[in-house]
């Protein structure tokens, strides 16, 4: 009885991290009944969210037992290298989120603490959708990362806007899942499995099958849905300006390394990449989200929104990463994702914090209320700078080095049309994440409507935004370490 249940601890070793968000969201919820306070529901969840990393970093450095991991076709999770990698990076967005919302409600009178607990259970999710290698595993993490994403949006539903933001992506999101699920349904009664690597096996057999086709049709539409590619994307916008600052930025950086991982692992596990309709598909959906991201983001007005078209675009980069290498998209999707991720932390971060002390009466979302902010604050000007450089690609920020490697990897797949598309999308967003800056450096208003809070550069979330800023500036002077870390990457 002893062996078994030593063999059953040591398996679920290396789940270790998962486990501690799970408890900690146990924790906390337990913490709420007891007695509410803002103070105490954050300092638990803080605390969970770093245990669950630091036992993570440990394993991965091999200090701590990560058990066996071995990958299983019948499983329904495995932890390999790739599921790691990316299980950091969320790990540290959400650290980052959850920083974020402590200022951002101070204001709040009620009902502080569920949120802390709404973003614990999507962060569950997220972790479980890096791990996931089974059509069922997919289909559950993706909605326990979703479903608590429908309060969080509406979380400040006496904003009208929040509460649309909630309910949009609701009735949306509830279609794409559908569409998911269809297109499951359609491989599994074609191929009869839904494990990734049996499919894999079994795909030369129905290679041609129009109903093979279809399904992976229908789970790259729902996919399509989840990363905000064109030319399903017609959400985001929308979502991004009516979300509360901080949920906006966990949206933009755990639910989009969360989702592209699982993408990654699906087509390269299932070898549906090599359908040439698969790979048609996925180029289309590319250059779509180049133009149609780029384009509209010129024509905006609002950050929140501006920043929403770009992460169109930048789900199109990743895409033609895929395309373009096919089984070894894993290690250079995930670095473009990672540094994606801490560079829209940093962006969301400023708006964040600009909006935390005004969060009743609204939020600095208008490019408006930027205008001339170098002349009062200008550490702050000097982190948005970097974050719209960086998401533009300019040379000396990590957005540079990822840039760099998904053209190259365009240009290794022989796919010259794509990566124009590149240099193309590249261009045009240097004009508006320009025109962000400008507005920085303008004369200021004279009337102020939005500032961040006095003190903001020795709270934790202004220390956690300079933070993200020192790191992509590194990663961009000194990139080895950012190419050595995300060579780690690997699916097994």
């Amino acid at each position: 009885m002893n062996e078994f249940t030593m063999n059953d601890l040591m398996g679920l070793m290396p789940y270790a991290p998962i486990i501690a968000v799970v408890v900690t969201a146990l924790v906390v919820m337990i913490a709420i009944t007891i007695k509410r306070s803002h103070v105490v529901t954050g300092t638990l969840t803080v605390a969970g969210l770093n245990i669950a990393l630091f036992t993570l970093l440990g394993q991965m450095a091999g200090l701590i037992n990560s058990g066996s991991s071995l990958p299983n076709a019948e499983q329904l999770f495995v932890v390999d290298n790739f599921a790691q990698f990316n299980m950091v990076v969320i790990l540290i967005c959400a650290l980052a989120c959850c920083t974020l919302s402590y200022a951002y409600l101070a204001n709040l009178k009620d009902n502080k603490d569920e949120l802390y607990l709404l973003m614990l259970l999507s962060t569950v999710g997220a972790l479980l959708m890096v791990c996931a290698q089974h059509m069922a595993s997919f289909f559950m993490s993706l909605e326990l990362l979703s479903v608590p994403l429908y309060g969080l949006l509406s979380y400040t539903f006496m904003r009208n806007k929040s509460l649309e933001s909630g309910l949009k992506y609701l009735v949306l999101s509830a279609t794409a899942s559908a569409t998911l699920l269809m297109g499951m349904a359609f491989i599994y009664a074609e191929v009869g499995s839904l494990a990734f690597k049996p499919i894999s096996l079994m795909l030369g057999d129905f290679f041609e099958s129009p109903l093979l086709i279809l399904g992976a049709a229908m789970m790259l539409f729902g996919i399509g849905f989840k990363l905000s590619a064109a030319p399903f994307h017609t959400w985001t916008p929308d979502v991004y300006e009516g979300a509360p600052a901080p949920i906006a930025t966990y949206l933009a950086s755990v639910t989009k390394v969360a989702m592209m991982a699982l993408a990654v692992r699906f087509l390269i596990d299932t070898a549906l990449l090599a359908l040439p309709s698969v790979q048609m598909l996925l180029m289309v959906m590319a250059t779509l989200s180049i133009l149609v991201g780029n384009l509209l983001a010129v024509r905006q007005t609002n950050l929140k929104r501006l920043l929403g078209y770009s992460s169109i675009a930048h789900m199109g980069y990743v895409l033609i990463v895929i395309v373009s290498i096919g089984s070894a998209a894993d290690s250079i999707s995930s670095m473009y994702m990672a540094v994606y991720a801490f560079t829209s932390i940093g962006a969301f971060g400023v708006v964040t914090l600009m909006s935390s002390p005004y969060r009743l009466a609204g939020e600095a979302g208008e490019l408006i209320h930027y205008q001339g902010l170098f002349w009062r604050r200008p550490v702050l000007t000097a982190v948005m700078t970097i974050m719209m450089l960086s998401l533009a690609g300019i040379p000396l920020t990590a957005g540079f080095i990822t840039k760099l490697f998904a053209i190259l990897a365009a240009v290794q797949g022989t796919n010259w049309f794509l990566a124009a598309m590149i240099v193309l999308g590249s261009s045009i967003g240097l004009f508006y994440y320009l025109r962000v800056m400008l507005t920085l450096f303008k004369r200021p208003k004279e009337f102020i409507e939005f500032d961040v809070a006095g003190q903001w550069g020795i709270r934790m979330g202004g220390i956690m935004v300079i933070a993200v800023t020192a790191i992509i500036v590194f990663f961009g002077i000194l990139p080895n370490s950012l190419i050595e870390w995300s060579s780690l990457a690997r699916i097994w």
